[in-house]
């Protein structure tokens, strides 16, 4: 599998309501939207950079003016762009017929998300069906200047910039620029009340006054607090440590670390990951698109029970079928420190990187 181009640094932000936990614990700078910044690169004309388009046909500056723009930059498995994306959808349906038009740009993280039919049919089980610009070169990443999944750009009729936010959060107060926006533009009987979305399964926010483990990539390119060895190419066999600390993980068995993603190179392995949050997610595939392949999810030790996540059962059988995020844990309050194990049952299973909400 080939390594993903590497935009030099993820920013995932989140909004945190009424705490600064979450900010002070991974190290974010707070972010709304950005003030100090006063043009997105080339604006609308990043879009014309686009490598492919699904759900329209490429679109233009021209073909955009007299239309309010969101450009709403993604890539299928950022956690944070999940949770957000309740709102993006919502605010399509609500006011495309009084002028709105929402553009996605895929820019791709990971090897896998390259692959456009990906793409395709992960954005359409996510029920996105407004226009995305495929941005596989990462050439409107680079004309819009941007360096966030999710950032959010919200162009005026004319196509000048006019509000951005990066991260998850600010919802309100996007909306009332798109409700703005549209009114200067003409648009009439415009129901200025606030949407009021709730996000299901993955899609729901974080519980961040519970939240105490950060993201955590696999692939040596970028992993951070590794307890298995040393995170470095190669084929060695690991074993568990017999104890892990908070936010450390390990491996067992046979695995290959690559600079994205292990591999495991026998018939079984574990991932042992030592956590505080309500949810917990991996990014992992298949090394073969099209294959399939079992995995159980234990949690302190046992099946999670009503703990599981939307991709397992109650007993933690869950099928690596497809190269996406899989949600394995959610569990009820209270919160403490816990052990996840996943494993996999199959030669050539994948993972990149732990997501917690």
């Amino acid at each position: 599998m080939q390594d993903a181009f590497d935009p030099g640094r993820r920013r995932f932000l989140a909004a945190v309501m009424g705490t600064g936990v979450g900010l002070a614990m991974f190290g974010h700078s707070g972010c709304s939207s950005d003030a100090g910044r006063e043009t997105a690169g080339e604006g609308l004309n990043a879009l014309r950079r686009a490598s492919t388009w699904i759900n329209s046909p490429p679109l233009s500056t021209g073909g955009l003016r007299g239309k309010v723009v969101v450009v709403n930059v993604c890539t299928y498995t950022c956690i944070n762009w999940l949770r957000s994306l309740p709102y993006v959808r919502a605010w399509e349906r609500k006011y495309r017929g009084s002028g709105l038009i929402v553009v996605a740009v895929h820019t791709p993280e990971f090897p896998f998300e390259h692959d456009v039919d990906n793409v395709r049919h992960a954005l359409s089980a996510m029920d996105v069906v407004y226009p995305v610009a495929v941005d596989n070169d990462y050439a409107v990443w680079k004309g819009l200047d941007n360096n966030y999944w999710p950032a959010t750009y919200v162009f005026d009729a004319q196509g000048q910039l006019r509000h951005q936010h990066f991260g998850e959060g600010e919802y309100e107060g996007i909306e009332r620029e798109i409700q703005q926006l549209l009114a200067d533009n003409g648009a009439r009987d415009l129901d200025r009340t606030l949407l009021r979305v709730e996000g299901r399964g993955i899609e729901a926010p974080a519980d961040w006054t519970t939240l105490g483990t950060p993201e955590t990539y696999l692939g040596s390119a970028r992993s951070e607090r590794f307890a298995g060895g040393t995170a470095a190419n190669g084929r060695p066999a690991f074993t568990v440590p017999e104890q892990l600390r908070l936010n450390e993980w390990a491996l067992d068995g046979a695995w290959r670390i690559g600079s994205q993603a292990v591999t495991l190179g026998g018939t079984t392995g574990r991932i042992v990951m030592r956590f505080h949050a309500r949810d917990v997610h991996l990014v992992m595939a298949p090394a073969t698109r099209g294959t399939a392949m079992p995995f159980r999810v234990r949690l302190d030790g046992q099946p999670p029970g009503a703990a599981h996540g939307g991709d397992v059962d109650q007993q933690g059988n869950g099928t690596l079928a497809e190269q996406r995020l899989y949600q394995l844990i959610r569990q009820s309050n209270p919160i403490a420190d816990r052990t996840v194990e996943i494993t996999f049952l199959a030669k050539n299973a994948e993972a990149l990187a732990f997501t917690f909400g």
